[in-house]
């Protein structure tokens, strides 16, 4: 007998299982608000303007303590250390910002990947 990780009989949307996947084959790194990040678009919603990202911190890099006025952040630390008020965070690590909330410095010990939502537009101050 052949075993699924998902049952055959699973909902669908027009037998469409997801209405959008992204795949970071398909994506490219773009230079990100501060020097020595990266942001890879994996979606960006037309209405709000909020996108999930993959955000790359290069190892030694400190992003200055900010604010995002337009958009609640989370970030997920997929791999890497990332220090936050002398703690150090490595995966698993899940970080909010709620909006207008200043927040960081954000020191890259090492080479830090996340998974980054912001329910609206990118913006920095």
């Amino acid at each position: 007998m052949r075993r699924r990780a998902c049952k055959s009989g699973a909902i669908r949307f027009d037998k469409v299982m997801f209405p959008y996947v992204a795949l970071t084959k398909d994506k490219a790194w773009q230079p990100g608000p501060y020097e020595g990040v990266e942001l890879m678009i994996l979606h960006k919603h037309e209405s709000t303007r909020g996108v999930v990202v993959l955000r790359k911190f290069k190892a030694g890099h400190t992003i200055p303590a900010h604010t995002h006025p337009d958009a609640n952040e989370w970030a997920y630390v997929l791999s890497g250390e990332w220090e936050e008020s002398d703690i150090t965070y490595t995966s698993g690590a899940l970080f909010f910002a709620p909006k207008g909330v200043r927040h960081g410095p954000h020191v890259a010990r090492t080479e830090v990947i996340s998974l980054t939502i912001f329910d609206g537009p990118l913006t920095v101050v």
